[in-house]
């Protein structure tokens, strides 16, 4: 498409959305800097290029049209993309990112916030670190309130993101120690009926995972208790529960061998749990790589060793991606 075919340019958006803001085209004028005619004619010949009416001129403030309210529910997020834009590309030239928001799923936190810190401090002057659920943060990538997501999901069927796989380990089964491991799918449905099966919560990635494992192996099990965090989950077992979560949450919930629980594989194998660093394409040149690369080395070098000594019997099940 030629340039000179573009229904309009970031300039008159911004004089449009001023006029959207200030109820009249002279008081747009104001607010910019320039005269009432120069706001009208700017109106007039993005009208004329886009071939729709914006503002119903029989009212007083000025009206939105239809189309007209449909031009600014989207005006607003391509100027602001573009002053973003903007900045990234004097930020990139200086080394340094003015402001990155990341979403960090809860049961990393404890694993990788202070190398994470310590990364942020380097290369950017203004980071926000946002914990949670995984679900909540792809959400906000998608609305582009947040930059990168270090969760379970790679969200692989979205185009336009960049995915870093970090690490990936197995789901176990928590249960009291005087409890055996369950040998084939009918011991542990028994299992699973006899005592009171504590869930990740359904708005969590792990507890729809988890769900569709039970499904897979035609386990019904009574809803009991649920919990958005590893340590909710870890209580309930501590509580007489049982639940299948994994190695990194038990960890983030400060689980410890001298809580009376066993830790059991799942007598199902291949049921595992990845974790991946996803951005969006392109916007931060190779901050995201440097990223990935200085948590894979956290994780191998800071979470590791302690997972391996904790839960030995998994040790060649967790990996650290590459």
């Amino acid at each position: 498409m030629a340039l000179n075919t573009l229904p309009f340019d970031v300039n008159a958006l911004s004089v449009f959305l001023s006029v959207c803001d200030q109820g009249s085209m002279a008081a747009a004028g104001r607010e910019l800097g320039i005269t009432q005619p120069a706001v009208s004619q700017v109106i007039a010949d993005l009208e004329a290029r886009i071939g729709v009416t914006l503002f119903d001129r029989s009212v007083r403030p000025l009206a939105l049209t239809a189309s007209g309210m449909v031009l600014r529910q989207y005006a607003g997020n391509l100027v602001a993309d573009v002053h973003q834009i903007s900045g990234r590309l004097r930020d990139m030239q200086r080394g340094r990112i003015s402001h990155l928001r990341i979403g960090l799923v809860d049961s990393l936190s404890r694993a990788l916030l202070r190398d994470m810190a310590a990364f942020l401090s380097e290369c950017t002057e203004h980071a926000v670190v946002l914990a949670g659920l995984t679900e909540s943060h792809a959400a906000a990538l998608l609305a582009r309130k947040i930059d990168f997501i270090v969760g379970v999901d790679d969200l692989e069927d979205v185009p336009g993101l960049e995915r870093w796989p970090l690490f990936e380990e197995p789901y176990v089964l928590v249960c009291p120690r005087t409890v055996e491991r369950p040998a084939d799918r009918q011991k542990l449905a028994e299992l699973l009926a006899e005592l009171p099966f504590v869930r990740f919560s359904l708005r969590s990635r792990s507890g729809a995972e988890i769900e569709r494992f039970l499904r897979r192996m035609r386990i019904e099990i009574p809803f009991g208790q649920e919990f958005d965090l590893p340590a909710g989950v870890l209580a309930g077992c501590l509580n007489g529960g049982v639940a299948i979560s994994t190695p990194l949450c038990l960890n983030e919930a400060g689980y410890g061998p001298e809580m009376g629980l066993a830790v059991h594989p799942l007598p199902v194998s291949g049921f595992r749990r990845r974790l991946t660093l996803v951005a969006r394409r392109r916007e931060f040149g190779r901050l995201p790589m440097n990223l990935a690369e200085t948590l894979r080395k956290s994780l191998k070098e800071q979470c590791l060793p302690s997972l391996v000594r904790q839960f030995a019997p998994f040790a060649a099940t967790m990996r650290i991606m590459d």
